[in-house]
């Protein structure tokens, strides 16, 4: 079955309501009552998903910058977390 086969179509009324198919509500466990965020991804297609959900963050390309990194400390973390925060909570 194709993307096209799977796709089931709904009417907007007057109000601009729709009616979410049974079988996209049983997948995405939408019950009566639930909040739902309609969006548009950067394919320019909608997603639907529960609110409270946060949207999937796109892809992260960090293959660039993995190793990148000039690190040459030889104190302990502590020190380190002195340096960086200009104080200590060691009562020394």
């Amino acid at each position: 079955m194709d993307r096209e086969e799977r796709a089931l179509a709904t009417t907007v009324t007057v109000k601009g309501q729709i009616t979410i198919p049974k079988r996209i509500r049983d997948a995405k466990g939408f019950k009566p009552g639930s909040k739902v965020v309609f969006d548009i991804n950067e394919a320019g297609e909608t997603v639907i998903r529960p609110a409270g959900r946060p949207t999937p963050p796109g892809p992260i390309h960090l293959d660039r910058v993995i190793g990148s990194a000039q690190i040459k400390w030889q104190g302990t973390t502590d020190e380190y977390m002195e340096l960086i925060r200009g104080y200590s909570d060691d009562p020394r």
